[in-house]
């Protein structure tokens, strides 16, 4: 074999070793991020969960508003990512406790029995207001002392929780908006920001407020970060009137 055979077949060897190695690495990395991803919500390989589903206010039990339809969705797809399974069960159906398989449930306490109970039990420093009857605080949050209005169209919140039992529960994940549309957008949001979630609160509970900003031009896209609201919305409601009021600007 002369030299240049030699360098040939060295020069090969080399890029063979090399792109072997770099497939080791992105496969290691990518490995690692899916397992991170997989701890947050909480769903390993093969793992089981459930997506509740609320109906649309006022509709039939059955319907289901279309931006809850897209929620679900995303959801969905963030499941199939982990290599888990879904089961969707409507939000009166669900008479189980948590903390065995993930939960997805999805609604406010006016359209979602299951949310409204886990508010109750779980989160009792908030409050949503499900008059149906016409108002300015028609839909409006209360979270500790705080109140947040719904503006149609303008300015709306929703409400975005990872809640534990312990540390080998699973989580519940409560996505409880004012309308279907602020629904969309915390699932859109959580699928979006689950990494820089995770660095934060890491497999803890945490409760965050988000504002959707112009929804009738952007529809679900632009979210606003309001506040951590973990440590008031844990704290039962003091019996005085809420001290301020937010509105959308």
């Amino acid at each position: 074999m002369n030299d240049d055979v030699r360098n040939i077949v060295l020069g090969v060897v080399a890029a063979g070793l090399s792109a072997a190695l770099g497939w080791l690495a992105r496969t290691y990395l990518w490995k690692r991020k899916l397992r991170r991803k997989q701890a947050f919500f909480g769903l390993p390989d093969n793992s089981e969960s459930l997506l509740v589903v609320n109906r649309e206010a006022g509709g039939a039990e059955l319907s289901v508003m279309r931006h809850d339809v897209f929620a679900l969705l995303e959801l969905s797809a963030l499941i199939k990512d982990c290599g888990a399974h879904a089961q969707v069960i409507a939000h009166d159906a669900a008479q189980q406790g948590f903390g065995e398989r993930t939960e997805f449930c999805v609604g406010g306490p006016s359209s979602n029995r299951r949310m409204a109970a886990h508010l109750h039990s779980l989160l009792p420093g908030i409050r949503v207001n499900v008059d149906p009857e016409p108002g300015p605080d028609r839909g409006a949050f209360q979270i500790g002392s705080e109140r947040y209005r719904l503006e149609p169209g303008k300015g709306e919140y929703v409400i975005l929780a990872r809640l534990t039992a312990g540390n080998t529960a699973r989580p519940v994940f409560l996505f409880c908006g004012q309308r279907a549309i602020t629904n969309q957008a915390a699932t859109r949001y959580v699928a979006r920001n689950h990494e820089r979630l995770a660095r934060k609160h890491g497999n803890n509970s945490f409760v965050i407020l988000l504002k959707v900003v112009n929804s009738q031009a952007y529809g679900p896209d632009v979210v606003e970060l309001v506040a951590d609201v973990t440590r008031a919305s844990q704290t039962p409601l003091p019996a005085v009137p809420a001290r301020s009021t937010h509105r959308a600007s």
